[in-house]
């Protein structure tokens, strides 16, 4: 998986230590997130494909919760950040300080600086503010004073939104919610798993009880033996199929940018990874296009009339778009 000397033997070592990691830390995040096991794994799909996951619900069901539960899964630094509309660029990014004794500057790291950042309600904080982002999320490395910072790896930022409660609030740009990889929905628990929540959840808080059971160093691991997981050139062709057609659609403004079709392949590649594939189908494109692709997208003023949304134009480009032959 690494290169061409690499033996199956050792490829398969790879896989089994993709599954094993991604199993436990799925396995941890679920005793605090009940009955949402496809949430926990796009969560877990995201992080393995180095990208950046938003999850946009209504409040209470759990959205800061998964973050924080991924979080305290992995043996790593997190920071939390409470997006509010007086939070400045400086709060994330750091700021160069002026030391007496020194009598020189020195550079005080902000929030940002952390293997795993909680961005808590990131459509309450300015459009300035929220900018401070782009450069972290694309480069992973923060930009004070002509000065270049490399952030820790692996780097994910898990932002929360709520779409109901507009007020005060200021909408992702586009080119905002494009660094994320993924937008899910956790959606609300079904009765049984809300009575399970009401019996664990009520006595004690159950983030205390959740115990690292990976590393940082074992996740970069990870996530180096899924970027090297097959995907032929017929598979990468219909990627581009499909981001090219959403481009083309009639309903469409504005379709899927040239990353999005990379961030698609990555996350495919940690799909097939997960279940024990060496190499990427069809069937791993689909499964997570839909989360892939749909935040990216801008409807046209008919479509919006029309009662489509961004999900049913990816469904639709799913159906008529066909994988070519080798």
């Amino acid at each position: 998986m690494r290169g061409t000397t690499v033996t199956a033997e050792e490829e398969r070592a790879d896989l089994d230590t993709v599954r094993s990691v991604a199993s436990a830390v799925a396995d941890a995040v679920g005793t605090v997130i009940e009955g949402k096991p496809d949430a926990v794994r796009a969560a877990i799909i995201v992080l393995l494909a180095q990208g950046h996951l938003l999850l946009e619900d209504v409040p209470g069901v759990g959205k800061t919760m998964l973050a924080k539960a991924l979080a305290r899964a992995i043996d790593c630094d997190v920071s939390r950040v409470q997006f509010t509309p007086d939070l400045l660029p400086s709060d994330i990014t750091g700021v160069n300080v002026f030391n007496q004794t020194l009598r020189s500057f020195e550079f005080r790291r902000g929030a940002i600086f952390a293997n795993l950042v909680v961005g808590d309600e990131i459509n309450r904080a300015s459009p300035k503010t929220q900018s401070a982002l782009l450069e972290c999320m694309e480069e992973h490395q923060v930009t004070v004073d002509g000065e270049s910072y490399p952030l820790p790896r692996p780097f994910m930022v898990m932002a929360t939104q709520n779409p109901i409660e507009m007020e005060g609030t200021y909408p992702l740009p586009e080119a905002q919610r494009d660094r994320f990889m993924a937008r899910i929905s956790l959606g609300y628990p079904s009765p049984s798993a809300e009575l399970e929540m009401l019996l664990t959840h009520g006595e004690s808080d159950p983030l205390d009880r959740i115990s690292p059971v990976t590393s940082a160093s074992t996740v970069e691991s990870v996530i180096t033996a899924v970027r090297h997981l097959h995907a032929s050139p017929s598979l990468r062709r219909y990627v581009v199929d499909l981001v090219v057609a959403t481009r083309e659609h009639p309903h469409l403004r504005l379709g899927a940018s040239p990353r999005a079709a990379l961030q698609l392949l990555r996350a495919s590649r940690a799909h097939a990874a997960l279940v024990g594939r060496d190499h990427v189908l069809p069937e791993d494109v689909q499964a997570l296009a839909p989360a892939i692709l749909a935040h990216r997208m801008l409807l046209t003023g008919e479509a919006q009339l029309s009662r489509r949304s961004a999900a049913d134009i990816v469904d639709e480009v799913l159906t008529t778009t066909a994988v070519r032959a080798a």
